[in-house]
């Protein structure tokens, strides 16, 4: 846990007082959780994750993926939280489901050369 905390916290290159402050925490307490002196709740745990946008169980090194989400799932869910955007402008259901087509598209072709240039038919 402790290596996984301070990759995301340097990630965002946020100092240990900021990421106390924005846990609302004291630095002492969030330190304790770096360095491994001190075990944070179940519910810090939760804030933690939560604030760097990640699970808890890549937290405590349980995955090694931060976070999975699966295209397609999201858009049959059409849950409220996620809005994906590009250049700053929120991206259709429609342009979505495009990006997933070519996507899959632009994978079959790469594999299809891969093979060709292996002499694979």
């Amino acid at each position: 846990m402790l290596s996984r905390l301070v990759t995301l916290r340097k990630n965002r290159k946020w100092s240990m007082q900021e990421t106390a402050d924005r846990l609302e925490i004291a630095k002492s307490t969030y330190a304790g959780y770096e360095y491994g002196y001190r075990e944070p709740s179940l519910q810090a745990l939760s804030d933690i994750a939560d604030l760097f946008e990640t699970s808890v169980d890549y937290i405590l090194n349980r995955t090694e993926t931060s976070l999975h989400l699966e295209l397609p799932h999201l858009l049959e869910e059409a849950n409220p939280e996620f809005v994906f955007s590009l250049d700053g402008i929120p991206l259709t259901k429609d342009e979505i489901i495009d990006f997933i087509a070519f996507t899959r598209m632009k994978r079959k072709v790469t594999m299809n050369l891969e093979k060709k240039s292996q002499g694979v038919s």
